[in-house]
C-alpha cells in the first residue's frame, strides 16, 4: 500500500513499532534499576546489636536476616536447629536473649533500635526473610526482597528458591 510520493505505510508502522518497543525495554530497564536502588544498608557501627551480653559485629560476607517473634511457639529453636550455608542473623521483635547456635546468631536491641530497624527494612510481618551482603567493614547492604515465611519449619526450602 503505497501513499502519494513514494513511501510505504508499513514502513511508519515497522518504525513507530520499533520505537515503542525499545521505550517499553529502556522503561523496564528504568524500573528495575529504581527497585534495586531501593534496596538499604545497614551499618553495624551505627545500629548496635547484640548477642546476649556482647555488641554483634559482623565477620561473614553475606547473612540471612530473619526477622522473627519469640513469643510464637518453637520459634528460636527452629531457627537455632536450622543448618545453612549462609550464617542466619535472627532478630527477635521482643528482644529475648538466647544462645547461639553453630549456624545462627541470635540479636536483640533497644526499641529506638528495633524500630528504626522495621522501617528502613519495612518490615509488616513476622517472620521475614532477606539477604545481606557486605560491601566494606561493617557496612552491608539488603541483597534480596523482603520475604514473609510462612512457617519457620520451611526456611532452608524457602531459602534455597529465594
Amino acid at each position: 500500500m503505497t501513499r502519494g510520493g513514494g513511501k510505504s505505510f508499513f514502513s511508519l508502522s515497522t518504525l513507530l513499532a520499533s520505537f515503542f518497543g525499545a521505550a517499553m525495554i529502556a522503561v523496564a530497564f528504568a524500573y528495575f534499576n529504581y527497585k534495586f536502588s531501593e534496596y538499604k544498608f545497614i551499618d553495624f557501627k551505627e545500629w548496635v546489636f547484640y548477642e546476649k551480653n556482647d555488641i554483634f559485629l559482623p565477620k561473614a560476607e553475606k547473612y540471612i536476616v530473619v526477622f522473627y517473634s519469640s513469643k510464637e511457639k518453637n520459634t528460636m529453636e527452629l531457627l537455632a536447629n536450622t543448618n545453612l550455608n549462609i550464617p542466619i542473623l535472627a532478630i527477635d521483635y521482643y528482644n529475648e536473649a538466647s544462645p547461639n547456635s553453630e549456624n545462627t546468631i541470635f540479636l536483640r536491641s533497644g526499641t529506638k533500635n528495633s524500630l528504626s530497624f522495621i522501617q528502613r527494612f519495612n518490615i509488616y510481618e513476622s517472620p521475614s526473610i532477606f539477604f545481606i551482603k557486605k560491601s566494606k567493614d561493617t557496612l552491608y547492604k539488603q541483597d534480596s526482597m523482603i520475604r514473609k515465611l510462612d512457617n519457620l519449619e520451611e526456611l532452608s526450602q524457602q531459602v534455597d528458591t529465594l
